[in-house]
């Protein structure tokens, strides 16, 4: 066996292989997906293939938590008594962005330690320069402000807080005990950013002659009518992120524990006859069919792996605590809606969960 092939065979690594030097008798180390479908020739030796480079890109961003997102804006919108309109397509969009930029910004600020811990993620592995990641995170932060500034002032002001909150979360809350919380504010800043977005466009609206605002529909709420929902998807975010604390080593059985306890109330919770103070009641027939439906999904998909991590606290079944965590938002989300009295716009959000399901086998969510 030529040395090269016995050094990779012995360390599992065939990224070796393209880190060694080359010289005159040293093989090039080609990817498959490198190859064209044309005759099969490979592109200039050290240059990925865009396909290679896509991917890339799509585990840093963690593409396939990206469905989490939409529903943060919707149950901001159901919150308020309003249908989503105009103000909700903004606020997914700015959410959207400003998610992404979280995750460039994450890896970016985590590379060193992902050298050791991560080796495989797309900076330490060189699939992705540094300086570029750091770049995609200030291109979309600045194109999420900018959609939410479309929403009004009020929507601005919330997302702004929303990506001050993200970038001291990546570059100095993370590893402190202020970590969890300020990931649980994130998220709480992303339903309410959907619930001023949503109330800001349906103001300025024009409304009936002689008038500047449309009038809002009957039982529209403000929108800090969305804090008890805000709160709720608060507390299921510090959860996760306790738990994902631990996933590189784990060890840990009182995290996925702690957050076992908490998702179960917030399933009890959500099912109590009688909404939280401030709270829009359900809609009588389809809200009492659908609702405990989600909470059925949401404990089904959160508190299963959390039992697992909890008997078994290795690092990949907390991983998939916290990758089954993180899914979890989507029913959550729809419960949430269809507790504020909007049940169909909570389907309308569990339409994404077999979105999430298929591109997370491809794409890890952590």
């Amino acid at each position: 066996m030529r040395p090269l092939r016995l050094l990779a065979a012995v360390t599992g690594s065939p990224r070796l292989l393209a880190a060694a030097p080359r010289t005159g008798t040293a093989p090039v180390h080609v990817p498959p997906d490198s190859l064209s479908g044309a005759g099969g020739t490979a592109p200039a030796p050290g240059r990925p293939s865009s396909r290679t480079r896509l991917r890339a890109w799509a585990e840093l961003l963690r593409v396939s938590a990206l469905f989490t997102v939409p529903g943060d804006a919707l149950a901001g919108a159901a919150a308020t008594g309003r249908r989503p309109g105009r103000g909700t397509a903004l606020a997914v969009g700015a959410s959207l962005c400003l998610y992404e930029a979280g995750m460039a910004l994450n890896d970016w600020a985590d590379r060193e330690e992902d050298a050791v811990d991560r080796p495989h993620r797309p900076i330490p592995s060189g699939r992705v320069a540094p300086g570029a990641a750091l770049a995609a995170a200030g291109a979309l932060t600045a194109a999420g402000l900018a959609l939410a500034a479309r929403a009004g002032r009020p929507a601005l002001a919330v997302a702004s807080g929303l990506a001050a909150t993200v970038w001291a979360y990546d570059l100095r809350l993370k590893h402190t005990r202020l970590g969890p919380a300020a990931m649980a504010s994130a998220r709480a800043l992303d339903l309410l950013l959907g619930a001023t977005a949503t109330a800001g466009a349906a103001s300025a609206a024009p409304g009936p002659a002689g008038t500047h605002a449309a009038p809002g529909p009957a039982g529209a709420h403000p929108p800090s009518a969305a804090l008890p929902a805000a709160l709720a998807l608060g507390a299921h975010t510090y959860a996760v992120t306790a738990v994902s604390r631990h996933e590189v080593q784990g060890g840990s059985t009182a995290a996925p524990l702690a957050a076992l306890a908490g998702v179960a109330g917030l399933g009890a919770a959500a099912l109590r006859g009688r909404p939280a103070h401030g709270e829009p009641s359900p809609a009588p027939a389809t809200g009492t069919l659908l609702l405990p439906a989600f909470v059925t999904a949401y404990l089904r998909t959160a508190a299963v792996p959390l039992l697992h991590a909890v008997l078994n606290p290795s690092p990949p079944l907390t991983r998939r605590a916290v990758g089954g965590g993180i899914r979890a938002m989507i029913p959550l989300q729809a419960t949430l809606a269809a507790r504020a009295g909007s049940p169909l716009v909570g389907l309308a959000a569990m339409g994404l969960v077999p979105l999430a399901r298929a591109l997370s086998r491809k794409v890890s969510p952590t």
